[in-house]
């Protein structure tokens, strides 16, 4: 199974499992009476509508590439997080609202412990679903099911704080302490949901993951061999889970066609071995200058102009940069 339609399997269950904590958060408001429980409730209406949204997302995602989307379509995961991080800050937002409204116009409680072991229930559910997407999203670099992840946990945060505010007033039968305590998780709630629209964002505008570079310059640099005199000018594009680089492989002059493209195969196979079949590489050679010599360790080059100094260790820095690598420049 490959790792969209994986993700796509687990997005349905999260879809599911929302709307089934959603209908026991209303129980729970229908048992006890309690506008804190209801505040968490209709916090989890933006969850299940934040789980469609995501497994449409992952659905549209896994559509094959076609002649109008050449590189797919999992750019719209950039899209759906970002809906769902305005619906998690829009909710925060809403329960510090509430909560307020509460301090002014408490509500009679009544079977307040049936109500907390109810809540209970639906945190522990919720905190388990989320970390299990958040470790999914992050071994697949799916945005939309890391999104999906952080929304349950930070649900779960907002629950627990209702909980804590419903055991101390079960003990204390202080009305105003649920409604403190909703306001503090309420500003956690708006905090994940703006993280969330900020990846989004940067997503959407292709900006540079270092995790991600700085891995494969790591990867690169364990396995290069004495044919690959430098990689420069790499580039990395998310499209949802799957990863678009491509970069030029300096490799010396003199080889044909058929030699270059050996090397390049090596490189290719290395990094599908490494990162699977999430990744898309485009490599592009180059012959090597004179000025390679310094930094070129191959041996056996009967072409050589200048002897060899020193290997230039490779970096998220030079492996970024448009030129080839040579000493003064490095």
């Amino acid at each position: 199974m490959n790792t969209v339609t994986q993700n796509l399997k687990i997005q349905k269950y999260i879809a599911g499992i929302s709307v089934c904590l959603l209908l026991i958060k209303l129980l729970a408001w229908y048992v006890t009476n309690s506008v804190a429980i209801l505040t968490d409730a209709l916090e989890s209406i933006v969850n299940v509508v934040a789980g469609f949204i995501g497994l449409y997302s992952l659905s549209l995602s896994a559509k094959p590439r076609d002649a109008e989307h050449p590189y797919g379509h999992g750019k719209v995961e950039f899209i759906s997080a970002a809906i769902e991080g305005i619906l998690i800050s829009v909710a925060g937002i809403f329960i510090i609202r509430e909560a307020i409204l509460n301090l002014s116009h408490p509500h009679v409680i009544r079977k307040l412990d049936n109500g907390i072991y109810l809540v209970l229930i639906t945190a522990a559910i919720n905190y388990a679903a989320g970390l299990y997407c958040v470790k999914q999203g992050n071994k697949t670099r799916s945005l939309a099911m890391i999104a999906s992840g952080k929304h349950l946990i930070s649900d779960t945060y907002t629950t627990l704080g209702i909980i804590v505010g419903l055991a101390l007033m079960f003990w204390t039968n202080q009305l105003w302490i649920d409604s403190v305590v909703a306001i503090v998780f309420a500003f956690i709630v708006f905090y994940t949901g703006f993280k969330i629209i900020r990846s989004s964002v940067a997503g959407m505008m292709d900006e540079a993951d270092k995790d991600l570079l700085a891995n494969l310059v790591d990867f690169l640099n364990t396995h290069r061999t004495e044919n690959w005199v430098d990689v420069h000018n790499l580039r990395v594009i998310k499209y949802g889970s799957m990863m678009h680089v491509d970069c030029h492989l300096t490799v010396p002059w003199y080889f044909n066609v058929h030699e270059a493209h050996q090397e390049i195969d090596k490189l290719s196979e290395l990094v599908a071995m490494h990162f699977g079949n999430r990744v898309e590489l485009f490599i592009h050679s180059d012959g090597c200058l004179d000025f390679s010599c310094n930094i070129c360790s191959k041996a056996s080059c009967s072409e050589r102009k200048h002897a060899f100094q020193k290997q230039i260790q490779w970096s998220m820095q030079n492996v970024l940069s448009n030129n080839k690598h040579q000493l003064n420049t490095q």
